[in-house]
């Protein structure tokens, strides 16, 4: 059985405060961030404090987080070190067992299959709003992640240093060396997209459906290393615990969720929203009444807010943002984008790009 001080820390916090529950990411998730904030010359105070992060929250793994905080406190890091492959590095040193309870049901897993089965099946007790599957492809497993929460955009940083995370933890039962063979990612292709192809040592691909790692089968029936079946069974039940008072996501941040996932697939449709949510048409369009909201005035803002996000992203072309945003020709967009702010999207741009050169 292993023995470790993180271990036992990760034990008796869990059953110490599983009565606060879990209410976005437990805070094992950040173990360690603001010493790698600093470490890359950023201003941890500064991050945490734009990012409404309470530094004290990460002294116990099994404390909450709110998942947007969460999310906005990699992005902001990235930011303020002008380190733009932060969550990529982040995830490269994070190790499983500085993830709690959710890195010690990986570890005490008999096998290495079980541990990724193991891992997905108990994420949504880690982090809430979260899609994390393995997906059988034949000779491969495709171990899904994406974040789905409908106020969350930026959420690159975030992808990349979990799928760092779940790389970490298949290594420490094959080896250092070990490779996937593909890896997929959500968002645009950054910059220095040489260095994940590196740091993964395989083909990485960008604006994918998910963020994913593809897994040979034939890799997975190695015996984990620290393999404990009654420990296994105590991490299983602490995590579940965390999340017993837990409400759910409102309704507003639900359509917001949908929105987002239909919005690729063309023009959202309040039939197939309120349909993916098992709701009617009028019990959906009477709740978000009540939040002081309509469903088309919702996907008006959720566009507003992706488009100036995309428009952040200075590779990723005009065309190709409208198509992700659900309109069927750029000129549509262009009418929107006029609307909102008053300028093309071409001209936000690039006043965006004079006042950074300014500042």
């Amino acid at each position: 059985m292993m023995t470790t001080p993180s271990l036992h820390s990760a034990l008796s916090g869990s059953l110490n405060s599983a009565a606060g529950g879990n209410m976005g990411v437990l805070s094992a998730a950040a173990s360690g961030l603001g010493d790698f904030i600093s470490q890359y010359g950023g201003d941890a105070d500064r991050v945490f404090g734009i990012s409404g992060v309470d530094p004290e929250l990460l002294a116990s793994p099994t404390l909450s987080l709110g998942l947007v905080n969460y999310c906005r406190v990699m992005e902001e890091a990235a930011h303020n070190s002008g380190f733009d492959n932060f969550g990529l590095h982040y995830g490269r040193q994070f190790k499983p067992q500085s993830l709690g309870l959710i890195g010690y049901i990986g570890l005490c897993s008999g096998t290495l299959e079980q541990a990724l089965h193991n891992v997905a099946n108990a994420f949504p007790y880690h982090q809430h709003d979260t899609l994390v599957r393995m997906v059988d492809k034949g000779d491969c497993w495709r171990l899904d992640y994406q974040v789905r929460h409908g106020a969350i955009l930026a959420r690159r940083q975030d992808a990349e240093l979990t799928l760092g995370m779940f790389m970490n933890l298949i290594r420490h039962a094959m080896g250092p060396h070990w490779a996937p063979r593909e890896v997929h990612f959500e968002h645009p292709r950054p910059e220095q997209w040489h260095e994940h192809c590196k740091l993964f040592d395989a083909p990485v691909y960008f604006e994918q459906p998910f963020n994913s790692l593809i897994i040979p089968k034939r890799e997975l029936s190695r015996t984990m290393p620290d393999s404990d079946p009654m420990l296994l069974l105590v991490m299983q039940d602490a995590i579940r615990r965390l999340n017993n008072r837990v409400p759910n996501q409102g309704i507003v941040d639900q359509t917001r969720t949908q929105v987002h996932l239909q919005l690729a697939m063309g023009e959202p449709v309040l039939d197939d929203v309120a349909e993916k949510m098992g709701l009617s048409c009028g019990s959906l369009q009477r709740r978000l009444r009540e939040q002081g909201v309509s469903f088309t005035t919702l996907v008006d803002k959720v566009r507003c807010e992706m488009a100036t996000h995309y428009l952040q992203q200075n590779q990723l072309p005009v065309s190709e943002m409208a198509l992700l945003l659900g309109y069927s020709e750029v000129s549509a967009f262009s009418r929107a984008f006029r609307r909102w702010f008053g300028v093309s999207p071409r001209q936000w741009r690039k006043g965006e790009q004079v006042l950074a050169y300014r500042e």
